[in-house]
This record gives structure tokens, sequence and C-alpha cells, in this order.
């Protein structure tokens, strides 16, 4: 019978990389996990793995049955959680993932308030910016996800929180400051700054400058927004920003803001949740909490 411990097992095998250094994270002896192994593998008539050198390969069924670890334990480890908070008097736990940096800004703003308002619910909020945030969310690794881009998925919602437009920020003194807007062959002569993460995530290359068929003189990121802005702000390149942000962080810089193209880029923050948990009473108290 499949069990948990199993199910552990192969999961702390996979991300050791060995059976000995799986049985000392999980303070089990090495014969009682390869004991374990070998009961499922007589009672199922399978290989779990192979000896691969020093290394250990996954069969297809051990494959599967990763596979349904990484998918079942958290899960599991949730359900825990939640009892133990119910045990000790607390309503829930929101865990919180974003997919953006400029969310983190926004999202803070409303953590203040949602703690305040809900003082017995837990609250975590994940900020990998380089993770995926839905399957994060159909995983149960999150309970609400914050994000620009939301997708059509019958498992799950996604509500709008916020309106903006994204905007090219140049330095006062920069040519282009005292444009209306721009066309994305005026950026092929600039150093572009963003966030550290894949063009294909970046709206400014995907929604403005591929499909032009342009691209910036030099592309360079910076780990925070405040950093972009300081940036830009001594003439060392031009960023793009949400306007909102732009107009709390930068107000006593020298920088300007010009709209990217004839009818701008226009977006939203939306707060995704799994179908049937909007309803839940901490969650919802966040939804229209971020109405506000």
């Amino acid at each position: 019978m499949l069990d948990r411990q199993f199910l552990a097992i192969l999961r702390e095998v996979n991300r050791m990389g060995s059976v000995t250094a799986a049985a000392e994270r999980l303070n089990v002896t090495q014969s009682a996990l390869s004991h374990t192994v070998r009961r499922i593998e007589e009672q199922y008539q399978v290989k779990i793995w192979i000896k691969q050198g020093r290394g250990l390969r996954f069969t297809q069924a051990g494959e599967y049955l990763l596979d349904l670890a990484e998918r079942l334990l958290p899960q599991l480890d949730l359900g825990e959680r939640v009892l133990a908070d119910f045990a000790i008097g607390r309503r829930g736990l929101l865990r919180v993932g974003m997919e953006c940096h400029p969310c983190q800004r926004w999202l803070m703003r409303k953590t203040t308030q949602y703690l305040s308002a809900w003082p017995d619910v837990d609250f975590n909020v994940r900020t990998a910016f380089r993770f995926d945030g839905v399957a994060a969310l159909l995983g149960h690794e999150i309970d609400l996800l914050v994000t620009p881009d939301p997708v059509n998925m019958p498992d799950l919602i996604f509500v709008p929180a916020i309106d903006y437009d994204l905007v090219l920020v140049v330095h006062e003194e920069h040519p282009l400051a005292g444009r209306n807007w721009i066309s994305p062959q005026d950026l092929q002569d600039e150093v572009l700054i963003t966030v550290p993460v894949g063009i294909e995530r970046l709206d400014i290359f995907t929604q403005f400058l591929i499909p032009a068929q342009c691209r910036p003189k030099r592309h360079r990121t910076a780990e925070t927004t405040d950093l972009m802005l300081r940036l830009v702000a001594a003439n060392r390149g031009v960023s793009v920003l949400p306007d909102w942000l732009v107009r709390e962080e930068g107000a006593d810089l020298p920088i300007r803001t010009v709209q990217l193209g004839k009818r701008g880029i226009r977006k939203s923050i939306n707060l995704g949740v799994r179908k049937g948990e909007e309803s839940v009473a901490y969650i919802a108290g966040f939804l229209e909490l971020a109405k506000d």
C-alpha cells in the first residue's frame, strides 16, 4: 500500500541524489529506507529505480510515483498546518505568491490592512519571482496568486484588483522626455533596464518591441524597482514600469514618463484563487480589501 513515508522517500532521493543522503535527511537508516522501497517493488512487481554508476535513475514507474509525491505531499503538508491552526484557534493560513516585482509594493500596502483586519489568520508571502505561479496555485503550494497575467483555466478564478498603464520612464532631460508617446523604434538606441526575468515575461518586449521587430541597444536588469528608478534618475538608461508605482516611488526624482505607443499598454494586477475557495472567509476578505 502506498503511504506518505514512501512518497517522502522518493521525493528526498530525487532531491538529494542518493539513498544515503535521503536517509540522513529523513532521519532513518539506509537499510530501513531501502526496505520500504523493496516492499513496494515486491508488492506491485515493478522497479522504482535502477543504479547508474554512483547514482540512481528512476524507472518509468518511479517517475510516475515521483510525480505523484510532488503533487500529494504539499497538499498533505498544508492539511496538517491547517488542522494545527484550527487546534490553536487560528481561522486559517493564507499563502500568497507573486509573479511580478512591481506587485510587491502594492501587496505590502494591502498586507498591513489585512493583518489588522484578520488577526487570527496566519499570512505568508512567497516572493520568488521566477516560479510558476499558476502551477503553484493548482498544486496547493499557495492559496492566492498576485499576477499581471491572468489565465483562463476551469479550476481557477482571477479577480482584477487595480488597473494601470505601463509607461516609459526617462531622465527629465532625456530627448524622449518631452514626447507624448513613443514608438518601438525610439528604443533602438536606448539602454533598457528591466526586472531580472526572461523577455518572454516582459510586456515591453512581447507587446511592444518584438511585434515591431525592434530591440534596445542594450538590455540590463536591476533587482528592485527602486534601483531601476534611481538608475534612470542618474541617466544610466530608461525603464518601463506601472504609472502608479512611478508616482509613488519617483515623486522626488528627476524623471518623466512617456506613453508607450499611440494607445498605450493597459494592464491590471489580478488575484488568482482556486475555484470554490473564493468564498472562504479569510480569502474573500483579502479579495474584498484588494478592491479598495
